[in-house]
């Protein structure tokens, strides 16, 4: 008896261990501010930053994304297809309990050897079992496995939070963009339309005799020029509208538009660390934890050198007339331990190590890129706001310049003091330049948008409340409108 405990007692120690590493998660050489700082930046990364835009359409644009993206919804189901394999793998380190019954009748032929005298022809056979097993986890594999299973779910919940930052951004841009071609599109009309009245005058005045030919066809060389601009710009707000309606979930379809781009107020630039990506960013979180999934792998492939312990048993009756079956002589019950040890594998399980091992290094370093290029993203999006803004204001100082010059131009030419090509020189730049400010005007929104993504931030969870399912701590389904909360934490083991 002593003997006994004393081993049961060793088991028990040994169920406690875990072999491979634990994960700590690596030194980051973090910087300690970003590249290219903005002095007025304001803590708005966990707010609904797209909200300061004040445009209703676009708040609505973004609620219906969120709630019929094709992607996030496949996001979703990934999710649940990852929580299946995180519950079947942890189920395994639990015993596995069954039942059963079977009936059978058979007729042997009479004289069969070995039959019993007072037994006829037709047998009749019925079994009632329950029966079970435990793989007794004693060095830890099945909680490895459970332990990747886990990080694998969290690293795809996570994935379907950046779902959610890209989707967000992504509709955001696309509006913007719609919103800089309808400026453009329109500044495109009125110089035709202006134009057009420029060539119904020549025409006249060409008529009476007042200007040449070739001034007449310089005229109508520019209107045809604007003309052809108007096409183009509406093909690009098509293929714009279309592109939102599939980020919307729907069918191609024209876009509702509340506001211009002039009546666009912008917002403020979000404030951050290098360090708090780490935690804002969803891909981050995603390439960390599929590190986690990696590193516990390396330990359930070094548990294939040890003893695998399994014990199985199995209680039932058994009787040749159903009457009977549940008497005490028909009662059966049987109980084995196992244990399997690998001797010789030819390198298969050391094969298995040094994959599980190469693929911790893979993720590990996928995870620094990751950090890098996070980094990287930020870096470009400061810069590319605080540079574009400057070029909007030398753009529109160039715009005012040329509206300048076109006014004195054509007064100059009515006067008689210069040629008719001053006049459309003059003309061509203003135009160009009112479609380049445009489209500098746009990109100066998109930048700010860009920089929103790339700091990531607590608004994802606001915007995931939006969509039509979420997860508990458990991995257990919430219904969001009636939580109103979304879990920022994965199913323990």
């Amino acid at each position: 008896m002593r003997a006994s405990s004393l081993s049961l007692l060793a088991l028990l120690t040994l169920g406690g261990c875990l072999l491979g590493p634990n994960y700590e998660r690596p030194a980051i050489d973090t910087p300690p501010s970003f590249r290219f700082s903005e002095s007025d930046a304001k803590d708005l990364v966990d707010t609904a930053w797209w909200e300061q835009f004040q445009d209703p359409a676009l708040n609505e644009l973004i609620a219906t994304a969120l709630a019929d993206n094709k992607d996030v919804k496949v996001a979703a189901a990934r999710v649940e297809q990852f929580l299946g394999q995180f519950v079947t793998t942890r189920s395994q380190l639990f015993p596995q309990v069954g039942a059963g019954f079977n009936a059978a009748r058979e007729r042997v032929p009479i004289g069969t050897a070995n039959l019993p005298t007072n037994i006829g022809p037709v047998i009749n056979q019925f079994q009632a079992v329950l029966s079970a097993s435990w793989e007794i986890d004693f060095v830890g594999k099945l909680r490895r496995q459970t332990e990747a299973a886990r990080a694998n779910l969290l690293a795809t919940e996570e994935g379907r939070r950046a779902t959610i930052l890209t989707l967000v951004a992504s509709v955001a841009s696309t509006y913007v963009n719609l919103l800089s071609l309808d400026r453009q599109l329109k500044i495109a009309n009125m110089t035709a339309t202006s134009r057009g009245q420029s060539v119904d005058v020549f025409q006249k005045r060409y008529a009476g005799g007042q200007v040449s030919q070739m001034e007449l066809a310089q005229s109508q060389s520019e209107y045809e020029t604007s003309l052809a601009t108007i096409p183009q710009l509406e093909l690009q707000i098509a293929q714009q509208e279309d592109a939102l309606s599939i980020l919307l979930g729907h069918n191609p379809q024209p876009i509702v538009r509340d506001r211009e781009l002039d009546d666009l107020a912008m917002p403020a630039v979000p404030a951050g660390l290098p360090s708090q990506l780490l935690e804002r960013r969803p891909d981050l979180l995603e390439a960390e934890q599929e590190l986690i999934a990696a590193n516990a792998q390396i330990g359930a492939a070094k548990a294939l050198y040890f003893p695998s312990i399994s014990l199985t048993g199995l209680f039932g009756t058994a009787s040749g007339q159903f009457s009977q079956l549940f008497t005490g002589p028909a009662r059966a019950w049987s109980y084995a331990g196992a244990v399997t040890l690998p001797i010789f594998t030819a390198g298969s399980i050391s094969g298995q190590v040094k994959q599980a091992e190469a693929l911790q290094q893979q993720a590990l370093f996928t995870y620094q890129k990751a950090i890098q290029v996070a980094f990287q993203e930020v870096s470009d999006a400061l810069v590319s706001l605080q540079k574009t803004r400057e070029q909007l204001v030398v753009q529109g100082r160039e715009v005012d310049a040329l509206s300048t010059y076109s006014r004195l131009a054509r007064l100059r030419y009515e006067g008689g003091y210069t040629s008719y090509i001053e006049v459309l020189d003059a003309e061509r730049s203003l135009f160009n330049a009112q479609l380049l400010y445009a489209q500098t005007q746009g990109t100066v929104f998109m930048s700010t948008v860009s920089l929103y993504q790339a700091m990531g931030g607590g608004w994802v969870t606001d915007a995931e409340r939006m969509t039509s399912v979420t997860y508990d701590a458990n991995g257990a389904i919430i219904d969001v409108a009636a939580s109103g909360t979304a879990a920022t934490n994965g199913p323990a083991p």
